[in-house]
């Protein structure tokens, strides 16, 4: 087979690096990619936003199957385009991505299906949200741009005045674009979050194993919502009554409800929940893989993705059995310093080997590029690298991921210290 990957970080280098061991896969393409994905993968220059572009490009290389990652293109109907070309694809039309498009859609969805989540309003317009949350006069209070703005459209606002900072600038200031013309003010959950992606073919749901990110910036989850700061699995909060839980409440209750919404979601569905006191609950929901999620889950998984893959497409998952490794895995991400706020870009990355990786680990390029003399590797993201590491219990992947980030370097690096630490404190 011949698959092209649509995107160009972390997720799409794991992915990349999962189908690759295949014996399946004969060629692999990607676009854009970055400059370790093109180690492993040959790119070609096309946004993941052009959807005519990467028609053609598909067309050009004549692909067996054209795997979208990113949640851009999928809210835009690439899967729709190339199967309209006549491409098999991974990834859910635009009807079904929707789940992620919307955040307004997602709600009123798990509000008429009765999919537990947080109580919740949504406003078109900033004076009426910002009197609502006078009138609820509950903090802090989460505050959601109802489109997409890559991972960052949620401000968590600790007090009134926050509150009201935050509505005006998502929906006079335009901070995310058209993404905030409408927003969701929903109420503050508490307990530990568990991500858990799964396979699905619009029937049949195989949830992957849970992981758990960490999205702050700093240190004992201090500074800016960023889009993942590293990843652990599986997440030991998630227990195997849980999990039968969230299969009952959650998971077959969402695909049944796109299914007779007449939006059937066939590819990763992505459950953010929150373990709350009163049971598991929904914060938000993906139409992909999540990131840097993906980086953990995948190298823990045995069954050969392609055959995944064309289960799902054949609607035949249910016929599959879809096989773990035991063990653990960790991800630490490396960053620009100043990320998610202004970074520099360009600088010279040291450490890593002809091949990308670092003895024990695999690194996984989220933002970077080669230089014009096609060896040297720089920085081109705030999200530069997702050092990953697996072993037979969580301490071990832990210390063997940072072991790996030890060796490598750039001017002004930035990365937590304290990745799973808190995954630690509940297995003990």
């Amino acid at each position: 087979m011949k698959i092209l990957v649509v995107g160009g970080g972390g997720r799409e280098h794991a992915i990349i690096r999962k189908l690759k061991e295949s014996k399946q896969v004969d060629a692999l393409y990607c676009a854009p990619g970055n400059g370790g994905i093109s180690k492993d993968a040959e790119c070609f220059p096309v946004k993941a936003t052009d959807v005519e572009g990467m028609v053609a490009l598909a067309k050009q290389l004549a692909v067996d199957l054209v795997f979208v990652a990113p949640d851009d293109p999928l809210v835009l109907g690439m899967v729709d385009a190339m199967q309209a070309a006549g491409f098999a694809t991974f990834g859910p039309n635009q009807a079904a991505a929707i789940i992620e498009g919307s955040k307004a859609f997602s709600k009123e969805l798990m509000k008429k299906y009765h999919i537990p989540t947080a109580k919740y309003e949504i406003f078109h317009d900033a004076d009426a949200a910002i009197a609502y949350i006078k009138q609820e006069n509950q903090f802090p209070t989460v505050i959601k741009a109802d489109g997409l703005a890559l991972g960052k459209g949620v401000i968590i606002a600790a007090n009134l005045e926050e509150a009201e900072q935050a509505v005006k600038s998502m929906m006079e200031d335009k901070m995310f674009g058209e993404s905030g013309s409408t927003v969701v003010v929903e109420e503050f959950l508490t307990g530990p979050e568990v991500s858990v992606l799964s396979f699905t073919d619009g029937k049949t749901v195989v949830p992957m194993v849970s992981s758990m990110d960490h999205k702050r910036a700093l240190d004992q989850d201090k500074g800016l919502n960023t889009g993942g700061m590293g990843t652990v699995a599986p997440n030991p909060y998630y227990t195997k009554e849980i999990a039968d839980t969230c299969m009952e409440t959650i998971f077959l209750p969402t695909i049944r409800a796109m299914q007779a919404e007449g939006r059937p979601f066939q590819g990763c569905l992505y459950f953010g929940l929150m373990l709350t006191p009163n049971g598991p609950k929904v914060i938000e929901y993906n139409c992909r893989f999540g990131d840097p999620e993906t980086q953990v889950v995948l190298p823990l998984l045995e069954t050969d993705l392609v055959d995944i893959m064309r289960a799902i497409s054949e609607q035949k998952l249910a016929e599959l059995p879809v096989v773990w490794k035991n063990g653990c895995a960790a991800c630490v991400v490396m960053a620009s310093g100043g990320y998610p706020k202004k970074y520099e870009t360009g600088l010279a990355i040291s450490g890593l080997d002809d091949g990308g990786q670092v003895a024990g680990c695999t690194v996984y390029h989220a933002g970077t590029k080669l230089a014009e003399d096609r060896q040297q590797l720089l920085t081109a993201g705030g999200r530069v690298l997702g050092v990953t590491a697996t072993a037979e219990d969580l301490p071990a992947a832990l210390e063997r991921a940072y072991a790996g980030v030890a060796k490598i370097h750039w001017e002004n690096v930035h990365y937590r210290h304290d990745i799973g630490q808190r995954a630690l404190q509940a297995l003990q």
